[in-house]
């Protein structure tokens, strides 16, 4: 079971990654180098965590719809 400190871990690791990655080729997380840059894997990852600490913190997660009227 992940709780809300361990996922905010995590989210902070992946995010240490990203700018690590932004900044160079390759980064560290969980004491494993990794010297070719998977961005949109990190972005999942990224994206993973932060909805786990949403619902982990009691936070809804918005769904925005955008309508657009037709006449037809």
């Amino acid at each position: 079971m992940i709780d809300l400190e361990r996922a905010r871990r995590h989210l902070n690791a992946w995010l240490d990654a990203e700018l690590a990655v932004s900044q160079a080729q390759s980064y560290r997380i969980l004491n494993k180098e990794v010297t070719r840059a998977d961005l949109p894997h990190i972005r999942q990852q990224i994206k993973y965590w932060q909805n786990e600490v949403n619902r982990l913190s009691g936070k809804k997660r918005r769904n925005m719809v955008r309508v657009m009227p037709r006449d037809l």
